[in-house]
């Protein structure tokens, strides 16, 4: 009756996460992805411990050295608080491209038996009378896919939820630029800035392939020049920063996180996972908790439909938030920890 068990729309780490475990569960799985693969994605491409330690669990393998930046070995995060003192914290991780590094998880979920599609892009997606139904546009030809249930991993940018919930704006802008040059700090670390003067959220600064990035997160675009002209002169005046040439501007969104952490789930037979869910650890680490995330939506399908419950009210997003708690409770604790440090986040505090 149906084109698929299930449909995932989005291939990042969430949504490869979800197709693999569904595909290895028995499910016939279409995994779309709007942009070609690889797809360019601006990001830090850090992969701290926990999420080499779930890509082993969830896909069986090393992550290939093909994708991995120079310098590969990251050893740790810094952060600077509000009054510029300094919180090292060592901890060994894995600097990767992430356009490489989302073609090798996608290839990962194709060996399972999902089906990719990329250069496609969701438009809508509609529970009908016991199925979803998502309409595609492939360049100039659309065409509709039904399946028992939809795992919607699009990303703070996508379509699909904002246009069920009727949401606009909202998002955290992120703006990195990537310079020729030389800095006087440690390349195998990441550094994150929650200095006001400097962002509107957080900047940060790592190396990757020898070029030096940085990043500034604003709520306006108009804002964006003024923080990073502070930034670069803090990093000029601190830490030697000698600037060559601008090898080119990145923007993207995150989702902006609110006191509490909350988080949708989806509604009925459509599923939310990773940054559309609204999982994102502190300063934009949202990779860990976007394989843990599109992992368990898929087990909550498949743990439904196994016990035949699948008609059965609200029973589909109940087991999935059953299956995440663990994973909120680390992303509770992971904003405390940065409200602790910082008092531009003192809100984010759990019992504030």
């Amino acid at each position: 009756m149906f084109d698929y068990d299930v449909i995932v729309i989005g291939a990042g780490p969430a949504g490869c996460s979800a197709a693999a475990r569904l595909a290895q569960k028995g499910c016939y799985v279409l995994l779309a992805e709007k942009m070609d693969m690889p797809r360019t994605k601006s990001c830090s491409g850090i992969l701290i411990q926990k999420s080499l330690k779930l890509i082993e669990e969830y896909f069986g393998g090393l992550i290939p050295e093909y994708t991995h930046c120079s310098p590969a070995d990251n050893r740790g995060m810094v952060f600077v608080n509000d009054a510029g003192w300094e919180y090292k914290f060592e901890q060994a991780g894995l600097s990767v491209r992430r356009d490489l590094f989302d073609e090798w998880l996608a290839q990962q979920a194709q060996d399972a038996g999902a089906e990719l599609r990329d250069g496609t892009a969701a438009v809508s997606c509609t529970e009908q009378d016991g199925y979803v139904c998502v309409e595609f546009k492939d360049g100039g030809t659309t065409c509709e896919e039904t399946a028992k249930a939809v795992i919607v991993c699009e990303g703070a940018a996508g379509s699909i939820r904002r246009k069920m919930r009727g949401i606009s704006g909202g998002n955290v802008i992120t703006c990195q630029s990537v310079y020729e040059g030389k800095i006087d700090l440690d390349a195998h670390y990441f550094y994150a800035y929650l200095q006001p003067e400097f962002s509107d959220y957080d900047a940060w600064f790592n190396v990757k392939d020898n070029k030096l990035v940085f990043g500034v997160a604003v709520d306006e675009m108009d804002a964006y020049a003024g923080y990073e002209r502070a930034f670069l002169s803090h990093m000029e005046k601190e830490h030697g920063l000698e600037l060559g040439g601008k090898i080119k501007e990145e923007r993207w969104v995150m989702p902006r996180i609110t006191p509490g952490c909350p988080l949708d789930y989806g509604e009925g037979k459509i599923l939310f996972a990773g940054e559309t869910a609204g999982f994102l650890n502190p300063m934009g680490e949202g990779i860990s908790c976007a394989l843990e995330s599109g992992y368990a939506a898929a087990n909550a399908i498949c743990d439904v439909f196994s016990a035949g419950k699948e008609d059965e009210k609200d029973a589909l997003v109940d087991e999935y938030r059953k299956n995440s708690q663990q994973i909120s409770g680390y992303m509770l604790g992971q904003w405390d920890f940065v409200a602790r440090i910082s008092p531009s986040f003192a809100h984010m505090r759990k019992h504030a």
